[in-house]
């Protein structure tokens, strides 16, 4: 006896003129019997399904067919029943496999009345449907869909396709199913993420149709998603309407509605020839977001921000407004769609390299295949209200506005005389009203209608959060422009998970007390944020609450959210006498205020530790909540008394516009001589930023009018703004940035604008007072930053920088919003660099400023910043050399100039020739200091703006700085990238100098130090970099002056010594007391050996805790400068980052920037609050963002939120970002493998690994600087920390690291060092790679062996330097020019050849160097090859007078010819004891009988030998023998050898093994 059928209860909808749409809950019953007694008879039923569908379903379709066709028909036999299961995933969407299912489908003899069925999501529908289309020339289908997508997407309309390599869908059929059976049941199997990728399809449906099904997914999102992922397959629970719960009526209602507006319109437009395209709202753009980060991010997911950035493009039409685009956002988060491209989700899920691609040109041309594209105009879905579309097809719209709504940036430029004359400006609603009135109004009793609400993400996150409190109820009127609140009276529960805020300081603050009023006994809310809200302080607000008697703990770091409040004890929020520290934020204050009328007892609330910030915000608080039934007393102007009661709702409340944001275009009119008027803020207004008009507006010399409900400002002529002087803006904070932009061009009433009474916006979103001097010196604009203000120092509208400025933003709204209307004169406009940011408070900014105020915008596409620097070229601006009169200034300018091809300019002496007078005769005449001064600050500004604008280094005199303009224009020239280098000198070293020094008028005894340090303050003012001049260094005046080169190089951009990371690169933590203790014995070279830089660890000096720690890490730091060429990260950790700094944030900021000044390469920074001023201060160095979690708790690397951001966020402050966490099981080595993977880039570099022993591997894996130590190390710097020589073993052994074979190729070579040093140097690193000997006299030789795959880099001697470069693809510029080759080195498939000789001797000279190079002169021994490698060095060296002596005249003569016109001077010699003594000799030729006379000896020098047997040649003997230094040719060779292992392996040699090993080798066989 067959068991009974469950039929279930359905809907049917009807489509093409059938209702062949059915929806219900447990449907297989039903859906054989439709088949049997509704449908043609078929002889075979053909089910196909996939291998993940089979185990859930097959069984239970097979075993009620059998049940199903006993009760349709008993006396006649079954039919077939045939299941066919395919793998899962879209490779099986292909013409090969659909061939396969038609091939068994003939083997199993279905003929033309068979019907197919699909089991599946959309690639089963798809490819099954195909099938069903062409099999026998289209034979009966019916689509069973089991995800959410294929139900209200691809299951209806009859749209069949393949896949093929051209791309997706490209073959197919439109093929009508004769059924579409959507059982909600199974949805209870998807995982949660698959269901949020098919509620896209079903949002983007009711957004273009249907308002009132919009309205109820918006209201339903918790019930709608509680009836899926909370639900079970199992049981019959929504089988007949009886059974069904209100959650899975409201499901199967959305689907249903969904379903239905898509058949409608496939009946209306079965071929998709106008309406149907109306369903493809969001794919045009989601799609080529889709092309670029599928699959790792689903159709629906790609979908949801498509959705939202057409929407935005109807917005900046005018055809949809603000609210709507706000609620759209709102309702696809509440399902858990990422809205915008920096989505958390987006960001953990795609690459690295695949983000990258999302630029706003690569979209347009995916966009330009779409199908709904005619010609090359662009079409897209255009809403004009939420629930219907401008047209009942796809829309035209131009390029130009489609990039500027999905470009990252947006580039504002000038506005001309064409714009608006007079415009009006109405702002969205206040923020900080916003968040009050949903605060007071969820809390209150009764129904509050509140109108003209921000919609913004700060008030989302408000809402979202009193929902998930159970406070209130929400609903919307007036198409979202009034939301209407059902107050709960102050009764909340516990929320069920915890609450998430974002970066909504405002929501955090308030909701921090709020929660204390949940009364649950024993439960607890957590209250967190994203990376940047665990940053910004809660400290005093917290403490008072504990005090107070709640309890509150921090989950993270001290100070920050998360907090985790719990509600036991049943006391709530205790009240009473409270104590409040309200000197950093006003929102402690009326976070508490707020809440007070719901405590056990009425709040007594006292203001303590110094003067209160932002009262007017207090104030505002206090009159709104008088507005909802509660006053306040306030007793003293410290002091408040809250009574106890609950808020009475009114029944209407309007949000006032908000009078920050009103200042934008306020300030648009008072920039650009026009007239705005904002018509709801005015006189009486609760905020104080609505004074800004009169108090800051009307003094800078505009027209205001204001009455109590509206402001009308006229601008002056453009260019003639006032300065304002000084100004206390405590009372409207948040506008100083727009107040800041305006003073930057108003240079009337003395130009400079000194704002004070705005310390709290060092904390805001990001330290806005360092940003505002950071981007306004991109104008040209000097801005210096204090602790409670800014100094703005005023330049007129046509001396801004003519190039358009990239601004960084900081993801502040305020910044981008101040720049973007300082933009709108500025002669090139503005990039700003974030887009988006300003959706925190009015994210329609962009469309009013271009439809409104008439301001030319378009799209921008950012690049990485740091890439300007690394393309200066010659002409970049000079360079300024300032310090005290005996620093070294002129000498050390003089040899900067000389190697680095720059003008040398002497200020002294310039202003002498073009005075006319000697500077003593200008001090002695009548005009005196005064006069001298004066010509000084003429000339120099003449020399930096005319004469020596670029290209020259110009060495000023000690007192420069002393007049006001000098150091003004030395401030202007670092705003537009000039470098200021301050030598900072050894006063006792300057004072010796200058008691002999008659040139210039003499101090007094003991004056020089007090000048100095009376100076000191003025240098530091007027330079942006510092260089630490002292003979005692190590090394003394010749490494003095090569450090100060490589600055220079460093400052200008010419060279900024960094790692190249394109291979593995590893930097060394040098954890030392003292530098000093590693300058010994070669023991630095030793540690740094295999590293492409060191680490200095400043934290881990001893002078860290010692007075004057400034002058004593800069003594360290340039110790280490002068003992490595290597790059130096510079590092100060706190205890609290794994560290051991205990000083103030204060002094920590002050050593980094000093690192910065300094020059550091790179300065590694952890992403904290002040990250961002380091970054947007960091000029050539290089920022590495830092986090370190040493518990491995909260940093993880899969599918870890917090990662995610904080990645975003330190790539915001960064140019390298370094994520450390800890391993607590081996499998987290490779999440991070994994997690690295997908984020890191050359561009986008991430050194990603895990602390430990367990998390070592994580060290072998990390692609680019790693940290490292060494067994010559005292410590390590963290806890699993490996030396180089351990990861190259270990990856090695991996299979990571191939081993290479090289050679040392000529004849004869069997008694060469070569093979003994590379090997010594290859174990030393821990590399597999063998050196070995390849004895030829013929180059062709040598092709097989430079073929071979494990081919890894070959030295040349003789006699094939010349005969090998026929064998090569390239030549190096050295080795083209010598015309030899000794080093072979394999580079991306080809062969390079290149010239270490040359290298052998400069680094030789420079270590043993006795006169500066560009004085010298130099004589070179020899006219054969080796003497080519040396001239070429010379002229490296900088040495422009050089003689040549030959035996042999003519190649003297021959050589002197082709190398002339590298020197200055370059002579060939016949007689050695005819010339003055050289400062340095060269040998070139093996020993011989050569007599070198005395006199060549007569001035101390240097003398080198190439030739290295025997070791003391007849000219080393002579030179030493006349106290010269010298330079032994095996010394020359193993200089040499050392740059080829470099150039073969990417890793820095370890030279002293290198060494040890030559000598051993060579001794043995001497």
């Amino acid at each position: 006896m067959a068991r009974a059928l469950k039929l279930a209860e359905v809907e049917r909808i009807p489509i093409l003129g059938t209702e062949s749409i059915v929806c219900g809950f447990h449907l297989v019953d039903y859906i054989w019997t439709d088949i049997f007694s509704s449908l043609p008879a078929a002889s075979t039923y053909v089910l196909i399904t996939d291998t993940n569908l089979a185990k859930l379903y097959l069984s239970q379709y097979q075993e009620s067919f059998q049940v199903a066709w006993a009760h349709h028909n008993q006396a006649s036999a079954a039919p077939r029943l045939l299941t066919h299961v395919l793998p899962p995933g879209e490779l099986s969407k292909s013409r090969a496999t659909k061939s396969a299912i038609e091939d068994w489908m003939f083997s199993e003899k279905c003929t033309r009345d068979t019907m197919v069925l699909a089991l599946g999501g959309g690639v089963i529908g798809d490819l099954v449907g195909y099938v069903a289309a062409t099999f026998m020339r289209g034979v009966g289908f019916i689509q069973i869909p089991t995800s959410l997508l294929a139900m209200v997407d691809s299951s209806i309309g009859g749209k069949t396709a393949v896949d093929t390599p051209a791309g997706k869908n490209l073959v197919g059929a439109f093929w009508q199913p004769k059924r579409i059976y959507m059982d909600m049941a199974v949805l209870s199997t998807l995982p949660p993420r698959e269901f949020s990728n098919g509620m896209a399809e079903v949002i983007k449906t009711a957004a273009i149709w249907d308002s009132a099904e919009f309205d109820v997914l918006e209201s339903s999102s918790v019930e709608i998603r509680r009836a899926v992922l909370s639900g079970t397959q199992d049981g019959d629970a929504g089988l007949t309407l009886a059974t069904r719960s209100a959650e899975q009526t409201l499901l199967q209602r959305v689907i249903a509605a969904s379903a239905r507006v898509k058949a409608y319109v496939v009946t209306h437009d079965e071929r998709e020839s106008g309406m149907r395209g109306l369903l493809n709202f969001g794919h045009t753009i989601g799609h080529a977001i889709e092309a670029i980060l599928s699959p790792q991010v689903l159709h629906g997911e790609c979908v949801a921000v498509g959705c939202v950035l057409e929407a935005e493009v109807a917005r900046r039409m005018g055809h949809l407004s603000e609210v709507g685009v706000a609620r759209l956002v709102r309702c696809l988060r509440a399902y858990g769609l990422p809205t915008t491209m920096d989505d958390p989700l987006i960001r953990g899920l795609a690459s690295s390299e695949q983000l990258a691609e999302v630029r706003p040109q690569r979209l347009m041309d995916v966009m330009g295949v779409d199908k709904k594209t005619v010609g090359t105009q662009k079409r897209l879905v255009v809403l004009k209200q939420l629930g219907a579309t401008l047209e009942l097809k796809p829309t035209n719209v131009s390029d130009a506005l489609i990039l500027e709504v999905i470009s990252a940036g947006v580039l504002v430029k000038p506005v001309d005389d064409g714009a608006v004359a007079e415009t009006v400006v109405v702002p969205p609603g206040s923020k900080s009203i916003s968040n009050r009135a949903l605060q007071l109004a969820a809390l209150g009793k009764g129904v509050c209608r509140l109108r003209n609400l921000l919609h913004s993400d700060d008030t989302q996150v408000m809402m979202a959060a009193l929902q998930a409190m159970g406070g209130c109820e929400f609903a919307w009127e007036d198409g979202g422009d009034t939301l209407v609140v059902t107050g709960g009276g102050g009764a909340l529960h516990t929320p069920a998970t915890e609450l998430y805020l974002g970066n909504a300081g405002t929501a955090a603050r308030f909701l921090t007390t709020t929660v204390n009023l949940i009364n649950s006994g024993g439960e607890s809310t957590v209250l967190t944020g994203n990376a940047r809200m665990k940053l910004r302080p809660c400290a005093p607000l917290v403490d008072a609450l504990r005090a107070n008697g709640c309890t509150i703990d921090y989950c993270e770091k001290q100070g920050s959210l998360p907090l985790r409040v719990s509600h036991s004890g049943g006391r709530g929020f205790p009240g009473g006498r409270i104590q409040l520290a309200a000197s950093v934020s006003s929102q402690y204050v009326s976070s508490i205020l707020l809440c007070a009328p719901y405590a056990q007892e009425p709040v007594r609330l006292e203001l303590v530790g110094g003067k209160v910030i932002s009262q007017p915000y207090i104030d505002m608080t206090l009159a709104m909540m008088a507005q909802f039934g509660c006053h306040v007393q306030r007793i003293s102007e410290t002091e408040y008394l809250v009574p106890l009661g609950a808020y009475e709702n009114p029944a209407e409340y309007v949000v006032e516009s908000d009078a920050s944001s009103a200042t934008y275009p306020l300030a648009f009119a008072a920039i650009t001589g026009r007239q705005c008027t904002v018509p709801n803020i005015g006189s009486a207004s609760l905020q104080g930023d609505a004074r800004f008009a009169v108090d800051v507006l009307r003094p800078m010399g505009c027209t205001v009018e204001q009455t109590a409900t509206s402001t009308t400002v006229r601008g002056p002529p453009r260019g003639q703004l006032q300065a304002l002087g000084d100004i206390d803006m405590e009372p409207m904070t948040d506008a100083f940035l727009t107040a800041s932009v305006l003073a930057a061009v108003a240079p009337g009433n003395g130009g400079v604008t000194r704002i004070r009474g705005i310390a709290n916006q060092h904390v805001k979103e990001c330290d806005r007072i360092q940003a505002m001097c950071t981007e306004l010196a991109r104008f040209g604009v000097t801005a210096v930053n204090h602790a409670d203000g800014i100094d703005v120092h005023a330049r007129s509208i046509d001396e801004l920088t003519r190039a358009t400025p990239s601004v960084h933003c900081y993801d502040d709204h305020r910044v981008a919003m101040s720049f973007s209307v300082l933009a709108c004169v500025a002669p090139g406009g503005a990039e700003l660099r974030e887009r988006r940011c300003v959706g925190k408070t009015w994210p329609q900014w962009w469309d009013v400023l271009a439809r409104d105020l008439g301001a030319p915008i378009a799209g921008a596409d950012p690049q990485a910043e740091h890439a300007e620097a690394e393309s200066v070229k010659v002409s970049s601006p000079s360079v300024v050399v300032v310090g005290m009169r005996g620093a070294g200034k002129s000498t050390l300018s003089k040899a900067a100039a000389s190697a680095l091809g720059l003008t040398f300019v002497d200020m002294d002496e310039y202003l002498e020739q073009q005075v006319g007078q000697t500077i003593p005769e200008i001090i002695a005449s009548e005009g005196g200091w005064p006069a001298f001064r004066a010509h000084e600050s003429r000339l120099l500004a003449q020399a930096l703006t005319k004469d020596f604008a670029t290209g020259a280094i110009i060495a000023c005199g000690g007192g420069v700085v002393e007049a006001p303009d000098n150091r003004t224009l030395l401030q202007r020239h670092m705003s537009s990238n000039g470098a200021v280098i301050c030598l900072t000198p050894n006063m006792d070293q300057v004072a010796e100098f200058l008691s002999r020094d008659k040139t210039r008028p003499a101090y007094a005894a003991g004056d020089a130090r007090d000048v100095y340090e009376r100076r000191k303050p003025l240098y530091k003012d007027a330079s942006n970099y510092e260089m630490l001049v002292d003979a005692r260094l190590p090394g003394a005046w010749p490494k003095i002056e090569q450090e100060f080169v490589r600055l220079v190089s460093f400052a200008s951009g010419r060279d900024c010594n960094r790692v190249d990371l394109a291979h593995s690169s590893y930097f060394v933590s040098l954890t030392a007391k003292d530098v000093g203790e590693y300058l010994e014995n070669g023991r630095l070279a030793a540690v740094t050996a295999g590293a492409h830089a060191v680490e200095l660890r400043a934290d881990l000096l001893a002078a860290i805790d010692e007075e004057d720690v400034l002058a004593k890490v800069q003594w360290q730091f340039a110790m280490l400068r002068h003992a490595t060429s290597l790059p130096v990260v510079f590092t100060v950790r706190t205890v609290a980052q794994g560290g051991a700094f205990r000083g103030s944030d204060a002094q920590r900021l002050s050593i980094l920037h000093a690192a910065i000044r300094w020059g550091a390469e790179y300065v590694d920074v952890e992403v904290d609050t002040h990250a961002a001023a380091l970054y947007a201060a960091r000029r050539n160095s290089l920022i590495i963002a830092s986090h370190h979690d040493p518990t491995g708790q909260q940093l993880r690397w899969s599918q870890c939120e917090f990662t995610t951001e904080i990645l975003h966020r330190a790539r915001a402050c960064g140019d390298i970002v370094k994520l450390i966490s800890f391993a607590n099981q081996w499998s987290d080595n490779m999440d991070c493998l994994e997690f690295t993977r997908r984020r890191h880039s050359q561009e986008t570099p991430l050194i990603a690994l895990n602390m430990g022993y367990e998390g070592q591997m994580s060290r072998v894996l990390c692609p680019v600087l790693t940290p490292v130590t060494h067994p010559l190390l005292a410590a390590k710097a963290a806890p699993g920390q490996i030396s180089v020589q351990q990861i190259n073993v270990a990856r090695a052994t991996a299979g990571l690291l191939p081993a290479r074979k090289m050679a040392l190729c000529g004849t004869p070579i069997q008694h060469s060092p070569s093979p003994a040093m590379h090997n010594a140097a290859f174990s030393a690193l821990g590399l597999p790679h063998v050196y070995g000997l390849f004895e030829t006299a013929e180059a062709s030789e040598l092709a097989d062996l430079f073929a071979a795959p494990e081919f890894g880099g070959a030295s040349v001697t003789i006699p094939l330097k010349q005969s090998v470069i026929s064998l090569l693809d390239q030549l190096t510029p050295a080795a083209r020019r010598i015309g030899a080759v000794n080093t072979v080195i394999p580079a991306g498939g080809k062969l390079l050849g290149d010239n270490t000789d040359y290298l052998g001797i400069v680094g030789c000279l420079r270590r043993s160097q006795v006169t500066a190079f560009p004085k010298a002169t130099a004589l070179v021994v020899g006219a054969g090859g080796t003497s080519r490698a040396a001239l070429y060095a010379l002229y490296t060296l900088g040495i422009g007078s050089v003689m040549v002596y030959n035996r042999t005249a003519q190649r003297a003569n021959e050589l002197v010819a082709e190398f002339s016109e590298l020197f200055t001077s370059l002579v060939a010699i016949s007689d050695l004891a005819a010339i003055e003594s050289p400062d340095y000799v060269v040998g070139t030729i093996p020993a011989s009988d050569l007599v070198y006379p005395d006199s060549l000896f007569a001035k101390v020098g240097v003398a080198l030998d190439m030739a290295y047997k025997p070791r003391w040649t007849p000219l080393l003997e002579s030179a030493n023998r006349h106290g010269w230094s010298v330079v032994p040719g095996v010394d020359v060779l193993i200089e040499q050898g050392i740059h080829q292992l470099e150039k073969w392996t990417h890793l820095t040699a370890p030279t002293k093994i290198m060494a040890d090993a030559v000598y051993t080798k060579y001794n043995a066989d001497n």
